[in-house]
Formats: structure tokens, C-alpha cells, sequence
């Protein structure tokens, strides 16, 4: 299975949030429609004693001013896409 690559990243610093697409099947009255979905991912990235780049859901202190604004930032992006217009 292939990695899927997000739609969007918004990025402070070492923290960023991942905002990707995803697709539910959903049977109505014997029809099939299919609903686009978004989810988030959280993540801090770090180098290792190898310098090789890691990344991790755990945040300290020091990163929960960057988390809160990329969550923000990710919240108007994925309720912008996801806004339904009633004419």
C-alpha cells in the first residue's frame, strides 16, 4: 500500500500538522454514496543520535504554543473544505 501524502502541512518550527483526505462508503435506501473526510496528524520532529530525522506525537512544554496554532491553522483549512453551502 502506498503512503498517502497529506492534502495540506502547516509547519512551526519542529511541529507540524498533517491534514489528509479520506473516503467513506455509505449505503442510503440501496444507493451508494461515497463522503470525503478529513483527519489530522500531530507530530514533533527531532534528530536522533545518528542524525537521522524522527518524529513523535509527544510534545514538551516548549512545543504547545507551535501545536496549538498548526491545530488552528489545520481547523480553518479542513472547515473551509468541509463547509456545506445550502442555497
Amino acid at each position: 500500500m502506498a503512503k498517502q501524502k497529506p492534502e495540506k502541512v502547516f509547519r512551526i518550527g519542529y511541529v507540524s500538522a498533517s491534514v489528509f483526505v479520506n473516503t467513506a462508503e455509505r449505503e442510503e435506501e440501496g444507493e451508494t454514496t461515497e463522503r470525503e473526510f478529513r483527519t489530522v496528524s500531530l507530530q514533533r520532529s527531532y534528530l536522533d543520535d545518528k542524525g537521522r530525522r524522527q518524529y513523535t506525537g509527544g510534545l514538551s512544554l516548549a512545543d504547545l504554543p507551535a501545536a496549538l496554532r498548526v491545530l488552528e491553522l489545520a481547523l480553518a483549512h479542513v472547515t473551509a473544505q468541509e463547509a456545506e453551502v445550502t442555497l
